[in-house]
C-alpha cells in the first residue's frame, strides 16, 4: 500500500513513532502555503522561521532515508491550499492510504475531518505525541466542577508525572513560589546577550516580498537569530539551563530596557513547533537543578509550571471551549487597536518600549504581553478580535491553541472568568512597582487627572466604573470598589472625564 503521510509546520517531531519505519511506499508532505500564511497578518520572522524549521526537517527526514515531498512556496505545481495540493498529490501518487497528525489548531482539524469525507481512499488520523495530556485530559479532570482553576491543574499534573516530588509530595514543602518571581529587577542587574544563531535569510525574504505576502515586524536578513532546529533548540535549553534559570524566578515579572529577553529562555517557538518536548524540557531542567542546588527552587518551579502547567492547562482550555470561544467578548468591548500598536509611536514608554520590541524581535515576555499590551488594550475597550489578531500574528511562538486562550482568557478577560479569577488589569502603580519605564516616560504614574497624568490611572478607574455591573459580584474585585468608592462624586468625575479625553484621542497618546 502506498501510504501519504502530511506534517504540517507545527509538527516537527523528530522522536515521533512514524519515523520508526522507513519505506519507500510511504511518502511524508510538507508544503509551504498561501493559506497559512493568509489567515492573519504574521510577523515576518515568524514566517521565516516556519519556514526554515520545516526545511530543515524535511532535510533531516531526506537525510534518514524517508521519502519526502517537499513544496516550496514558489513551487509552480503549488496551489497554495492544504486541501487542493493533498487531493493533487494523492491522484499523481496513487496513494491508497492517507495519514496526518491531529492539528493543533481547531480550523486545521475542521478541514482536514471534512477533506478525509471526500477521499475514497483510506484515512487515519494520529496523536503528535509530543503533549504530556490529550485534547479532552482537563475537561475530564474538572467535569462537574464549576472553576477550572490551574493551580488544581497543575497539582494533578505534578503528582501524575513525578516532577519534582518527594515522596508524594512537593520538593520544598510547597506547590507553588510564585510570590516569591515578582521582584523588580535592580538597574545594576547583569542580562546576558541572548544567545543567536545567526544565518542569511535573504532568499526567504525576497521569496516573500516576490509573493508580496503581507507582513508585519522588522528583521535582519543577515542575521537571523532564533533557533529552527532541534540541535538549536537544545543548545537553547542548555544556555537557559546555565545562565538564566537562577535569575528567570526572581526576575520572570520584571520590566526593563536593558534588553529584550532577559532571563527568560525563549524556547517557546522550538517546543511549539515540536522541534522539543515538554517532557524532555522538564526533565532536563530537574536534573539540571538536582545537580545545582544552589540555584534557588522557586526558580525552577516558576518555570517548569509554564511548561507542565499553564501550557498544557490552555491547550486543554482550547479543546474544551472552542469553536466557540473565538466568539466571547464579556464586556461587549468593541474599540479598534489603537494605530500605535504597530508602529510603537506612543508617548507612554512602557507601551512604545513592548510594541517596537515586538516588531524588532517577534518576542516580548509574559509580563509585557498580559500587564502592558495587554492591559492597556482591556482597560481601552478594544474588541477582543482585533486584540487576538495582532497577537497571533506578531509573536513568533503565537499558535491559536496558546494564544486565543491567553488572550481572551488571561489577557482580555473575555471568557467572563473561565482562565482568569478577575480581571488582570492595573493602573500605572504596578508599571512603576515592576519596571524601569516610568522614569523615561513623558507622562507622570503618580497623576490621574491633569497635563502629563499617565493614561494607565484614569484609564484603570473607568474600566472599573463602567462595568461595574459585570465585575461588582466577584470577590476578588470588592476591596478594590471599596477603594474607589471612598472618592468624592466630584472626584470620580474629573477621573472618568480624564479617561474620555484619553480615549478620545487614543492614537495620540
Amino acid at each position: 500500500m502506498k501510504k501519504m503521510r502530511l506534517i504540517l509546520g507545527d509538527q516537527l517531531n523528530h522522536q515521533h513513532s512514524w519515523f520508526n519505519e522507513k519505506s519507500d511506499n510511504t511518502l511524508y508532505v510538507l508544503m509551504e502555503m498561501r493559506q497559512e500564511l493568509e489567515y492573519v497578518t504574521h510577523h515576518i520572522q515568524k514566517v521565516v522561521a516556519f519556514f526554515l524549521a520545516m526545511r530543515s526537517f524535511a532535510d533531516h527526514l531526506k537525510r534518514n532515508g524517508h521519502q519526502i515531498i517537499y513544496l516550496q512556496l514558489d513551487a509552480e505545481e503549488n496551489n497554495q491550499s492544504l486541501t487542493e495540493n493533498l487531493q493533487w498529490l494523492i491522484q499523481r501518487h496513487g496513494i491508497e492510504k492517507f495519514e496526518y497528525q491531529l492539528p493543533d489548531e481547531y480550523r486545521l482539524d475542521e478541514q482536514l475531518k471534512e477533506f478525509c469525507e471526500t477521499l475514497d481512499i483510506s484515512t487515519e488520523a494520529f496523536d503528535t505525541e509530543h503533549f504530556l495530556t490529550d485534547r479532552s485530559t482537563l475537561a475530564d479532570f474538572f467535569k462537574g466542577k464549576k472553576q477550572l482553576l490551574m493551580e488544581s491543574f497543575y497539582r494533578m499534573m505534578r503528582k501524575q508525572h513525578e516532577v519534582l516530588m518527594d515522596n508524594g509530595e512537593p520538593v520544598g514543602g510547597k506547590w507553588n513560589y510564585d510570590h516569591e518571581n515578582r521582584k523588580k529587577m535592580p538597574e545594576d542587574t547583569y542580562v546576558p546577550q541572548p544567545k543567536a544563531y545567526e544565518r542569511d535569510v535573504q532568499e526567504i525574504v525576497d521569496l516573500l516580498h516576490a509573493f508580496e505576502v503581507a507582513t508585519i515586524g522588522n528583521i535582519d536578513a543577515q542575521s537571523f537569530i532564533w533557533p529552527v532546529t532541534r540541535e538549536e533548540g537544545l543548545d537553547l535549553l542548555n544556555f537557559f539551563l546555565e545562565d538564566c534559570l537562577p535569575y528567570f524566578g526572581a526576575y520572570q515579572d520584571a520590566m526593563t530596557t536593558k534588553g529584550w529577553s532577559l532571563f527568560h529562555s525563549r524556547l517557546s517557538f522550538v517546543m511549539n513547533v515540536k522541534l522539543l518536548s515538554p517532557e524532555e524540557v522538564i526533565r532536563k531542567t530537574e536534573a539540571h537543578w538536582q545537580k545545582n542546588k544552589d540555584i534557588p527552587l522557586s526558580a525552577v518551579e516558576g518555570f517548569i509550571r509554564q511548561i507542565l502547567g499553564w501550557r498544557e492547562y490552555m491547550r486543554g482550555i482550547y479543546w474544551k471551549y472552542m469553536p466557540d470561544y473565538r466568539e466571547e467578548n464579556f464586556f461587549n468591548n468593541n474599540r479598534n487597536l489603537p494605530s500605535w500598536y504597530w508602529t510603537g509611536e506612543t508617548k507612554m514608554k512602557c507601551l512604545s518600549h513592548a510594541v517596537r520590541q515586538s516588531l524588532d524581535h517577534a518576542y516580548a515576555h509574559h509580563i509585557q504581553r498580559l500587564m502592558v499590551t495587554g492591559n492597556f488594550a482591556l482597560l481601552a475597550g478594544v474588541h477582543p478580535d482585533e486584540v487576538d489578531a495582532w497577537y497571533l500574528g506578531i509573536y513568533i511562538d503565537a499558535l491559536e491553541w496558546v494564544e486565543i486562550t491567553n488572550t481572551r482568557g488571561m489577557s482580555q478577560f473575555a471568557d467572563g472568568g473561565i482562565v482568569a479569577t478577575k480581571p488582570y488589569v492595573s493602573s500605572a502603580n504596578y508599571m512603576h512597582k515592576m519596571s524601569h519605564y516610568c522614569s523615561q516616560c513623558h507622562y507622570d504614574y503618580k497623576k490621574k487627572t491633569g497635563d502629563k497624568a499617565c493614561p494607565f490611572n484614569s484609564l484603570y478607574w473607568d474600566f472599573l466604573e463602567r462595568n461595574r455591573k459585570e465585575l461588582d459580584g466577584n470577590p476578588r474585585m470588592g476591596m478594590i470598589y471599596r477603594v474607589w468608592d471612598k472618592n468624592s462624586t466630584e472626584k470620580k468625575n474629573q477621573i472618568i472625564e480624564q479617561a474620555a479625553k484619553y480615549l478620545d484621542k487614543i492614537n495620540e497618546l
